[in-house]
């Protein structure tokens, strides 16, 4: 250990003596963000590339080092061709060149949080080659968005056929002192605020941070589809540092290129949110040609699967404005056995084609749950049988997710759920990289710690910063089951807050625990897609206040933590000199019903000031529509 720390200093101490080979700035479109790029040559020769991020010339990454290493070998052996066996892979590339383009269009989401998404960025290429292998090519590539930067290594086309297997991404952020980050070690965990020091585990992607300086700053991995997924880990030799870790090494043919790692920077935690469409625009271009089929939707889960059981459900959602029902596990057999069919029913009184009938002469359509065992088993021909049933949608159950097998294998079941006309839903521990743009039947993930299990309103306040800035989340929405933690209220709020456009509601909830109380018109009006969001005020673990925008309505929702809170709601936000009837469902304990939510209505314009008196644990929704 001991002589590993001194040659440690010794290359560190190289470094700081190196000569600077390249040294690139590229700016953002508005010019508040720069990342800059060096190559530096240290005194034996060997070179390392290095990248600084600074938001209106405030610090946000320190020099950090920008590097891969690849063991390639194998193939190398295997083909006679020369082996590379430097300690680092990057430590012999020249620089040949440099390529800067700049990139402005505007495009329609096929479901999205806002009608259009514009996509402006400066970019910088900068192309390298091995000095001693020249059939290893190499580029970085960066670009410099207003919301945040991004970089990626592209290989070129090997002309000797090796094969490339990356063992590790060894990219670091150097934050600046006192940085803090809302850890969780797993896409389904809760959330901790932490120093960067002393971790329990890796943490997940994407991974918000609070500078000292007030910045607010989110690492995610965009366009993760042919690779290792790769978290974010302390570093064990530098203070305040953390490092890309991958899952496992991810073995590729070029050409190709590895995920866009994103840095988004903003003064309040609210504009990350605002901002969402980055990790979207690392992504392709829709490769759906007619996604009219992908129908956006509020579904309810049948809690007992039975034919009556089902039908009252489907009667639920037409008197509901839901749009689908959800048949969950074990409706084909035991989930995780092989020996299960999921084209065939496995459990008494269930008449599926004629539920799915039923639903579809009332405008309701039918979504199937499959488990992993049976996909992997029957996804070839299992899309396109469930086409022919009238099935809209499946829910992909117990995915394993991380290595590069599983991430392709996922990749290619999404595709042919798409050949087949059929959206997912992807359960448990998986979350989007941007891929929803390019395959948007994905209508949603878990990926969350939502109300399957119960987390209570200050772990609530939290996602809309973290875990939504990746993309839509089933967090499963409940509303009358007794282990709730939160008041009603502020589970209707919720549906505004969380975006899905599959959005999961009355999960734990059967028709029959309904009383038709007057709120529940909040969930009957919303949509579960928009034309336009603002965060209107909000910190995570602390409250959030968002509103959001179908056509000439406006649907609001605002949640404090566990704690009694009173928050400002202006509604400056609104076309000047037009007037809207605002809609208010709040808690209130003298309403006499079980939910104790009082629903009252008030004319609002772009003038009006509230101040919202929130209970412990709860919330309020707003619904505004133009006033005749």
């Amino acid at each position: 250990m001991r002589h590993l720390l001194v040659l440690l200093s010794v290359w560190v101490c190289g470094l700081a003596q190196a000569a600077v080979t390249l040294d690139e700035r590229l700016t953002s479109p508005d010019g508040r963000l720069a990342i800059t790029l060096q190559q530096k040559s240290a005194a034996d020769g060997k070179r390392s590339l290095h990248y600084s991020v600074r938001f209106e010339g405030e610090t946000v990454i320190r020099e950090s080092l920008l590097e891969l290493q690849l063991d390639n070998h194998l193939s190398e052996s295997a083909m006679a061709l020369p082996i590379d066996r430097r300690g680092r892979w990057f430590e012999n590339l020249k620089v040949t060149g440099t390529r800067r383009t700049s990139h402005d269009q505007t495009w329609k989401p096929v479901t999205g949080e806002r009608a259009v998404v514009r996509d402006r960025y400066q970019s910088l290429v900068v192309d390298l080659v091995k000095d001693d292998n020249p059939a290893y090519k190499l580029a970085v590539e960066l670009r410099a968005y207003d919301e945040g930067v991004a970089m990626r290594f592209a290989f070129a086309e090997n002309p000797n056929g090796s094969y490339y297997r990356i063992v590790s991404e060894d990219t670091e952020f150097a934050l600046p002192e006192g940085t803090r980050a809302w850890f969780h070690g797993w896409a389904q965990s809760r959330f901790k605020l932490l120093p960067l020091r002393d971790w329990p585990d890796q943490s997940e992607r994407p991974l918000t941070l609070e500078l000292p300086n007030g910045l607010h700053v989110a690492l995610l991995e965009a366009q993760m589809v042919d690779y290792s997924r790769t978290k974010f880990k302390l570093s064990t030799t530098k203070p305040d540092t953390l490092v890309t870790a991958m899952h496992d090494p991810a073995d590729l043919i070029s050409p190709f290129s590895t995920p866009w790692r994103g840095i988004m920077v903003a003064r309040t935690p609210g504009k990350l949110l605002e901002n969402n469409d980055f990790i979207l625009n690392l992504n392709e271009p829709n490769k759906i040609a007619d996604p009219s089929w992908v129908k956006p939707g509020k579904i309810i889960r049948v809690m007992t699967q039975t034919t009556a059981d089902a039908k009252a459900n489907i009667d639920f959602a037409v008197k509901h404005n839901l749009q689908y029902i959800l048949f969950d596990w074990k409706w084909y057999g035991p989930a995780f056995s092989f020996s299960s069919d999921a084209t065939k029913v496995a459990i008494p009184d269930f008449d599926l084609p004629g539920i799915i009938e039923y639903a579809r002469a009332r405008g309701i359509g039918v979504w199937l749950y499959v488990n992993q065992q049976a996909l992997l088993m029957q996804s070839d021909t299992l899309f396109e049988t469930y086409r022919k049933w009238g099935v809209k949608g499946v829910k992909f159950g117990f995915v394993q997710v991380g290595s590069h097998r599983w991430s392709t294998w996922l990749q290619k079941a999404i595709q042919q759920a798409a050949a087949a006309g059929i959206m997912v839903n992807i359960h448990d521990d998986w979350r989007q990289t941007g891929e929803q743009r390019t395959w948007p039947n994905i209508v949603t993930a878990e990926g969350i710690h939502g109300n399957e299990e119960m987390p209570d309103a200050t772990h609530n306040t939290v996602l809309p910063f973290t875990r939504f800035l990746s993309g839509a989340a089933d967090y499963t929405v409940c509303y009358y089951n007794p282990r709730i933690k939160t008041t009603h209220a502020h589970q209707l709020a919720l549906a505004a807050i969380y975006y899905s456009p599959l959005q999961t509601l009355y999960w734990y909830d059967k028709p029959e625990m309904s009383k038709d109380e007057p709120e529940l018109e909040f969930w009957d009006r919303i949509p579960t897609v928009w034309d336009e969001t603002r965060v209107l005020d909000g910190k995570p673990g602390v409250s959030a206040t968002v509103a959001r925008r179908s056509g000439e309505q406006w649907f609001i929702g605002a949640i404090t933590n566990n704690d009694a809170r009173k928050l400002k709601l202006s509604f400056d936000f609104l076309p000047k000199g037009k007037r809207y009837i605002a809609k208010v469902y709040a808690d209130d304990a003298t309403v006499n019903t079980k939910t104790k939510v009082a629903v009252h209505s008030v004319e609002v314009s772009a003038e009006s000031v509230w101040t919202l008196d929130l209970l412990p644990s709860g919330g309020q929704a707003v619904w505004l529509r133009p006033a005749p």
